[in-house]
């Protein structure tokens, strides 16, 4: 249990003083997503077909800290120092260095308690070098599309009657 609220400790603290692009409400909704989201996913995932999860199997209060304050912050990060202006290798290469993070941090968070927290059942460290990618990429789509949004031109509203 030591290294999970390190993790949210240390997220959220990197994530509070390093973000310099995000908007505030660009985060509410990044954080917003990305619960919704991980519950999407863990539903199944976790839950239903038990590939992996945090420290007992179903659902339990000490998981809700991790799905409000773990992966939201990482999200935050990721978007924060994206290269969106820069060539494409860049931000291959981007993706590729959070991969090798997010890999190493996963590996960190299946060590024995009381630093891990984090179970395999069928899940493998393989299935994430394939699943990170993907879920990264949803990721960067989502916040592309709530910046296309914020950019739009609202129509005037006509006076109230």
């Amino acid at each position: 249990m030591i290294g999970y609220f390190a993790a949210i400790i240390l997220f959220n603290t990197v994530a509070f003083f390093a973000n310099k692009r995000l908007a505030p409400c660009q985060v509410v909704q990044i954080w917003t997503f990305t619960i919704a989201f991980q519950l999407i996913f863990d539903t199944f995932v976790d839950y239903k077909y038990h590939g992996y999860w945090y420290f007992s199997k179903g659902i339990d209060w000490v998981n809700l800290p991790g799905m409000i304050f773990l992966i939201p912050p990482v999200n935050i990060l990721f978007l924060n120092w994206f290269p969106l202006q820069k060539s494409l290798m860049k931000k291959v290469l981007y993706i590729f260095g959070w991969e090798v993070l997010l890999l190493m941090y996963e590996s960190f968070a299946l060590l024995p308690a009381p630093w891990g927290y984090f179970h395999y059942g069928w899940w493998k460290l393989h299935y994430s070098v394939v699943m990170n990618p993907v879920l990264l990429l949803i990721l960067l789509a989502f916040f592309k599309w709530i910046t296309h949004l914020e950019n739009k031109k609202a129509a005037p509203v006509s006076g109230a009657g």
